[in-house]
Order: C-alpha cells, then structure tokens, then sequence
C-alpha cells in the first residue's frame, strides 16, 4: 500500500500520526505475521524523518498491533499466547504443547547472597546463600520474558544443568526434587530500559509480572521466581467462581424501655 500524499511539513508534530493511520489500514488488511513497511521506507514514502517513522511504530507496537523481531524486521503482531488456569507447566513444557520452539538466552547463573524478599519467600535465615538464575525466554526467537529464579542451595546442582534449551523443573526432578505446589500472583508495571531492550519493547512498555513460590514434594519452599511477561505477548487466563453474597440474618432494634 502507498502512502497518501499530503503536507509533507514536520513542523506540526503531527505527522506520526497520519503515518499511524496508514499503518492501521495496512494492519486492518493484512494478516498476522505479515511484515510491515519498515522505518526507512516509511520515512521516504512520507518524506519524514526516520525517528518520526519510528515514533509511529512505536506506538503501534505499545498497543500490541505490530511486533518487531530481532534481524527479521516489523510484522503485523499475532494474538498473544494465553496461559489456562489450573495446572503450572513450565515455560518449556508449555512451549512445546503449542507447537513453539523454546529457548532461553542465559543472563546468569551464580550462587548470591539471597535478598530480603528471597528470605522472605522461601522462609530462609539472614544472612543465607540461595542459586539465582536469570534468563531471558523465547519462543520461536520471539522475546517472551525475563525471568529470575532463587532456589534454595540443596538446588545448586541445577547448574550442571542445561539452562539454555532444557527445562529448570526437569532438571530439578532430575535431582530428586519434584515441583509440586505453586502460589504466585500477577502485577503490571514498565518496562526499564534494559528490560525493553532484552524483550525488544519501546521503553516504558508495559509488562506483566508474575511472582510465585513453588514447593516441593514434603512442603518444603525451594522457589521463588519473577516473571516479566511482554504484556502484549502473553496472557493469563483466570476462571473463578462467583462466591454467593452474604445475608447477614435480621436483627430487629431493641425497644427502648418506656
């Protein structure tokens, strides 16, 4: 599709915005998946500057419509992935149900000094040593997360493990210890700046940050992970029941004596 000619003054500084309605009609028309015109051909075809191409994208991209891939270019952004309620499987595990390719860009893998929310979560004395593992998680080479997992020392062996394309939970199993109950919930907040660079995001996008603890097989808390979601890439789904409204019985008033 070509761009419709007009003003071609960047001085109104709303020129992102007529490129904005081009690339909407582009997505209307188009199908997930489908690349999209890319910042220099947007900026020739409107006679703009490239960081005015961008800005546009950028926006569209902050709604979830378009989604950028690493050396690939822009693409009209497919549904985001949803998580059912119910049963935790592991980020791996739940890849390979739908048909993806997991793998994971390892960040660090190293014994620390755990933090106070560390101790908290995994009811650990100060000062105490815990195996922090943080990845950033993909599907397909899409950027999904940013995840960092503490686990208790008696975990430490996971490190022999492979932490790239393999499964943390099967490789603690492999161990002798078996994930079993998992707590957790859900906040949103922004994207920092290294966190958007890593997933591939404007700054300041939105992400959806799922915190839980997972027990072991005796009731023993062996994890405490954060999970930073791309919340334009991934959804949780939730299904509850609608608890019945109290009636509290009828209470007359007292008589007051005469």
């Amino acid at each position: 599709m070509k761009a419709s000619q007009g003003t071609r003054s960047e001085n109104s500084g709303l020129r992102y915005r007529e490129i904005e309605a081009w690339l909407r009609e582009i997505i209307l028309q188009g199908r997930p998946g489908e690349v999209i015109p890319s910042e220099v051909e947007i900026a020739a075809s409107f006679e703009v500057s490239r960081m005015t191409a961008r800005q546009a994208v950028l926006n569209l991209m902050r709604e979830g419509l378009v989604d950028r891939r690493r050396g690939a270019g822009t693409f009209i952004a497919d549904n985001p992935l949803h998580r059912r309620e119910g049963v935790l499987l592991s980020f791996t595990e739940d890849m390979k149900r739908r048909g993806m390719r997991p793998s994971s860009e390892l960040i660090s893998a190293k014994k620390e000094i755990a933090t106070p929310t560390d101790l908290k979560m995994l009811n650990l004395k100060d000062p105490s040593s815990v195996i922090v593992i943080k990845r950033l998680r993909l599907a397909d080479e899409t950027p999904l997360a940013i995840e960092r997992v503490a686990l208790i020392t008696k975990c430490q062996n996971v490190l022999e493990e492979d932490l790239v394309t393999g499964s943390l939970h099967n490789a603690l199993r492999k161990n002798g210890i078996e994930p079993t109950l998992a707590i957790g919930w859900l906040k949103a907040r922004l994207a920092t700046t290294q966190e958007a660079n890593r997933l591939d995001l404007p700054t300041k996008s939105p992400l959806l940050v799922e915190t839980r603890v997972i027990e072991d097989q005796f009731g023993t808390p062996i994890e405490h992970t954060e999970t930073a979601y791309a919340a334009n890439r991934y959804v949780v789904d939730i299904k509850l029941n609608c608890a019945p409204a109290v009636i509290a019985p009828y209470s007359p008033a007292p008589i007051e004596p005469a």
